[in-house]
């Protein structure tokens, strides 16, 4: 299991790629402040990729948690992140899936690992779930929908991922 924040399941699901989640981890867990503002603020708007998750959750293998300890993490951060490191540490998951920088550090002090969504198409990469020219395309989708990603991270993930598939 591993516990999300927002950015990852909504970029996943905008390039329609979510099921490469429960192929990595099995199961998701997510807080309900993660939901409102994927699936609750994302219908709002009308987006399709709120629909997407909200299927998933319906399926059970994202689960959502309450997140009991969110107002003592400490860190300049946003709500779903907070309640996303509090949820890992009461439910004893190391590792998170947040893309947002200062969210990963926070991660790591919490003495957690920081995960992203690059390491999940590494990870279903890895599996054999995608070829690396299906990888190449997944990164491509991402920062065509508005994945912010930097010229460095895409570079060491195409190297990591020339590795893993040779």
């Amino acid at each position: 299991m591993i516990v999300s924040n927002a950015t990852p399941l909504i970029y996943l699901a905008k390039i329609e790629r979510l099921e490469l989640l429960k192929k990595a981890f099995k199961e998701v867990a997510i807080s309900e402040e993660v939901k409102k503002e994927v699936v609750d603020e994302g219908k709002r708007l009308h987006k399709s990729d709120a629909l997407l998750v909200e299927k998933a959750i319906e399926a059970g293998w994202i689960k959502v948690k309450k997140a009991i300890s969110s107002a003592e993490i400490r860190w300049d951060i946003e709500k779903g992140e907070k309640s996303v490191i509090a949820l890992a540490k009461e439910t004893g998951t190391k590792e998170v899936l947040i893309d947002e920088a200062a969210a990963r550090t926070a991660a790591k002090l919490s003495g957690l690992v920081p995960r992203g969504t690059v390491f999940v198409l590494l990870k279903a990469l890895k599996m054999k779930e995608i070829t690396f020219g299906e990888f190449l395309k997944c990164l491509e989708e991402l920062v065509k929908k508005g994945f912010r990603l930097s010229e460095e991270i895409y570079i060491k993930a195409v190297e990591e991922a020339r590795k893993i598939s040779t």
